[in-house]
């Protein structure tokens, strides 16, 4: 259940001059990473600016997506909430229009305890028992962790099939991979950490670089799986500085400026996200140019 590949693609949400969603452009995006090393495109989360986007138009994206990439991909829906009755909602109703599974974030801003993340992760995995579900680690936005304790917990959820690390924490991964079996997914949440999670048994990553690079990061992981680790190491180390350049402000800020580098249509972030500054800026664009992106 929830076999999602190895590139999983954090989508952008791309927006028109006025603000508004451009559901043509996330469409097309979405094909063409669908066609360049994206297994599954995980829709509405941080990098989607799930924060600023409403419940309707977060549900409109998962309908086009889901059009765009029929056959070639699947897609797995950022439904989650620091409401344990908006994240299940929101989850069912997506769930109705046929995602391949659901990524559930951290409750953010109220810093439940233990006890309460694993009650709130089981509530939602009891109310879409057919949806396999990704938790979402990433404490440096939520403000709270969940311990590799928890996660075990929640592993033995038929529908919890994997959690997206995003701590940046080798000895957490490390402890989660040897407290959960092989067939809980571990995805890292960090370009710059799929390489070393891959050694401690990693599924792959869901990444925010795919945009730009998907094919090198699929390459990356195969050959790793193959038994070629120089190889991965060595795409790693030539994509290293990319991945540090695409967080060198908040996420999304400078893979949004990347892509309009390339000459894709996404706009700008929604405040209060803003415009890449003019030192991040040229930053990026030295990278993407020593890597022939641009």
């Amino acid at each position: 259940m929830g076999d999602f590949g190895n590139v999983l693609t954090a989508m952008i949400t791309p927006f028109k001059p006025d603000g508004s969603v451009n559901y043509d452009v996330a469409a097309e995006l979405a094909a063409h990473l669908a066609n360049n090393g994206t297994d599954t495109l995980v829709m509405c989360g941080t990098t989607g600016e799930s924060p600023t986007l409403s419940w309707d138009e977060e549900y409109q994206l998962f309908v086009e997506v889901l059009q765009s990439v029929a056959g070639k991909a699947k897609v797995i829906a950022g439904c989650g909430s620091n409401s344990t009755k908006e994240a299940i909602a929101a989850t069912q109703k997506a769930s109705k229009i046929g995602v391949h599974g659901s990524l559930q974030v951290v409750p953010y801003y109220n810093k439940p305890p233990q006890a309460g993340l694993e009650a709130h992760f089981k509530a939602i995995a009891q109310a879409c028992p057919d949806l396999p579900l990704l938790l979402y680690n990433v404490p440096g936005r939520t403000g709270q962790n969940l311990q590799p304790e928890t996660v075990a917990r929640l592993a033995e959820v038929n529908n919890i099939v994997g959690i997206k690390e995003s701590t940046g924490n080798i000895d957490q991964a490390s402890e989660i991979r040897r407290l959960t079996p092989k067939e809980f997914h571990i995805y890292s949440g960090d370009d710059y950490m799929t390489l070393p999670l891959l050694a401690i048994g990693a599924k792959g990553v869901v990444s925010v670089a795919s945009h730009l690079v998907g094919n090198q990061l699929q390459q990356m992981i195969q050959a790793f799986s193959a038994g070629k680790i120089e190889v991965a190491s060595d795409i790693h180390l030539q994509l290293f500085p990319l991945f540090k350049a695409l967080f060198l402000t908040s996420n999304p800020i400078p893979v949004k400026k990347a892509l309009k580098l390339q000459g894709w249509e996404v706009g700008s972030t929604r405040p209060p996200l803003c415009e890449a500054d003019l030192e991040v800026s040229q930053k990026l664009e030295a990278v993407l140019k020593e890597l022939s992106l641009i």
